[in-house]
């Protein structure tokens, strides 16, 4: 699983992003994980709840 500081993740959140969709991405501050960004269809599968406007009930797949 990739990390990512709070900084980096600040000043480049396209590329955290991309990075997210393709496997989780941990988010650390101060070099302490604080949160996991992931892709919408991986949440939606481990929580299975939809997102509104995602691949399974929306018009833009989820994506902008």
């Amino acid at each position: 699983m990739k990390a990512l500081s709070a900084r980096d993740a600040k000043y480049n959140f396209g590329r955290m992003i991309d990075l997210a969709r393709s496997e989780p991405l941990v988010v650390e501050k101060h070099g302490r994980p604080v949160v996991v960004v992931l892709a919408v269809e991986e949440f939606e599968k481990l929580s299975g709840k939809r997102v509104p406007g995602s691949q399974n009930g929306g018009r833009n797949n989820g994506r902008e």
